[in-house]
């Protein structure tokens, strides 16, 4: 452990320094970064010359590989796909990377987790969809991603789905809410779709709004666990006695009248994806671009109110006017995002100004979420994580290949994930899941024989071990496995410094450079 430790601190200063600013200059500034500005930059940077905050540099190749593999699919990128893409010269080479990584496999898995968090995807307490409706559920929003099912339709099939817990995914919005009662689906509805936190509302509203939900019906049949969620048309519209119709409101004042014989849900839904609504075309546009950012142009994504503006409503506008032109297709959104200036600007800011960050003149630094760690430890170290349900609902274990951003249940986890602050997919709120650094992360990272294990026991290792000639080909392949990014010389230097010659000793040093990679922040950090 002595030995490890030095490494440790060989290194911290080489590669601290150089993550940021000596990986040489990005393809896009050797082809010009004002060419062909997009409107999405037009608005950053009037906003940023109006508010006198000069942006970001723009990032090197190596920080936009790493930080797209990660936002997109929450994977790192091997090390061939390193080495294919840094040495790539097209100039067009980082739309093309966008283009790919959309189109992934993985896409659909990293952002069914995200949309998991929202909708609250949780066999057991609080939520007790049960393991059987957790995983179909899960599988519904996983096949809607896939599929790149356009936004408007994928939540009129949620607000609107009638029949099985089971059979029927969908369903199980209603059945994740906490508590059935009119008014606590209408919260739910308001937090999800229209980033609102309808508590704050004042009591008339919401009364209004939960009258469109006062027929959701709920059954169980003879099946263990199944439940069937229905359009009741028996159940009366409002808590005092059955009308032949009554008026309902939306939260925008406008009065609608409910016979009883329609679906209240199917109005609201109606009302809801109409392309001149305004709550949920924002909302929808603000949670992506806080998701790629790190900070919604409203902040927190799920609290739009009068007094919480947004910091560019031009903006904002914009991306909603480019969701219905697209027909709601998210993956144009994202694919906006991605290819801007505003999202390859370098994480070291030019200005001290402390509206900088908030006005998107340089990238957040960001800690991986807790599934993106693991699944990114075990990638490099060619192991597998175990991942367990305990309560006896039944008892539920996963094989030990399947990724931890797969995982289809909150209730499926591990000592790892709840250390490193998993959403537990409670309330649906984006504060759930808790990236901060904490004491305990840092040991365990260091010291805890889980990580040390997977290094030192790593078949994978052993074999690139054998495979690479010498130490500067084996600290390169290193490099790029867990940094994405070739080593500066300084670094090469220090590690052949401490690399002895023959392979056993060789191994020790890969070892040790590995875990000293794993425990940087340039390791820990999206950045």
């Amino acid at each position: 452990m002595r030995r490890i430790v030095i490494i440790s601190f060989l290194l911290v200063g080489a590669f601290f320094t150089s993550a940021s600013t000596a990986e040489g200059p990005s393809s896009a500034d050797r082809n010009g970064r004002t060419a062909g500005e997009s409107q999405t930059d037009r608005l950053v940077n009037a906003r940023l010359a109006r508010l006198g905050i000069p942006p970001a540099d723009l990032c090197s190749d190596a920080v936009f590989l790493r930080r797209a593999y990660l936002d997109v699919i929450g994977t790192l990128p091997t090390e061939p796909e390193a080495r294919e893409f840094l040495q790539n010269e097209d100039p067009g080479k980082r739309t093309a990377l966008v283009d790919q990584l959309l189109a992934r496999d993985e896409f659909a898995l990293y952002w069914a987790m995200k949309w998991s968090d929202l909708l609250r995807v949780k066999a057991e307490f609080p939520i007790n969809l049960w393991p059987n409706a957790a995983q179909a559920y899960h599988r519904w929003i996983l096949t809607s991603l896939r599929e790149n099912k356009p936004y408007d339709q994928f939540v009129r099939e949620l607000l609107t789905a009638s029949g099985s817990n089971f059979r029927a995914p969908a369903v199980n919005f209603y059945r994740a809410v906490q508590g059935r009662q009119p008014q606590s689906i209408a919260r739910a509805v308001a937090l999800t779709f229209m980033g609102c936190r309808a508590e704050k509302w004042p009591k008339d509203r919401l009364e209004n709004m939960a009258i469109f939900f006062s027929q959701v019906g709920y059954k169980s049949t003879a099946e263990w666990k199944e439940e069937i969620v229905f359009f009741d048309a028996g159940k009366s519209l409002a808590a005092a006695t059955q009308p032949a119709s009554l008026s309902a409101t939306f939260p925008d004042s406008t009065t609608v009248r409910l016979t009883g014989d329609r679906d209240g849900r199917e109005v609201f839904a109606d009302w809801l994806v109409n392309p001149k609504n305004p709550w949920f075309t924002a909302a929808i546009v603000n949670r992506t671009w806080y998701w790629l950012m790190g900070c919604g142009l409203v902040q927190e994504p799920d609290d739009f109110r009068p007094d919480n503006p947004p910091g560019d409503p031009e903006l904002l506008a914009y991306l909603q006017k480019e969701l219905v032109a697209s027909h709601y297709d998210l993956k144009h959104i994202y694919r906006l995002i991605l290819i801007s200036e505003a999202y390859q600007r370098s994480c070291v800011p030019k200005s001290a100004d402390a509206n900088a960050a908030a006005n998107f003149a340089c990238y957040p630094l960001r800690q991986l979420e807790a599934e993106v760690l693991i699944d990114a430890v075990c990638q490099i170290t060619g192991s597998t994580e175990k991942y367990s349900s305990a309560i006896p609902e039944p008892y539920t274990f996963i094989p030990q290949d399947v990724r931890s951003i797969a995982l289809p249940d909150g209730s499926i986890t591990s000592s790892f994930l709840e250390m490193f602050g998993r959403s537990p997919r409670d309330t649906g709120l984006e504060s759930e899941r808790n990236n901060r650094p904490t004491a305990a992360q840092r040991l365990h990272l260091l010291n805890s024989s889980h990580v040390l294990s997977k290094i030192e026991q790593s078949r994978k290792l052993q074999a690139l071990i054998q495979s690479r000639a010498n130490p500067r080909e084996l600290a390169t392949s290193l490099y790029l496995m867990i940094l994405s990014r070739f080593p500066t010389e300084e670094e090469l230097q220090v590690v052949l410094a401490y690399s002895p010659s023959g392979v056993p000793k060789r191994r020790g040093t890969a070892m040790d450079l590995t875990w000293a990679l794993i425990n940087s922040a340039e390791f820990l950090y999206r950045h």
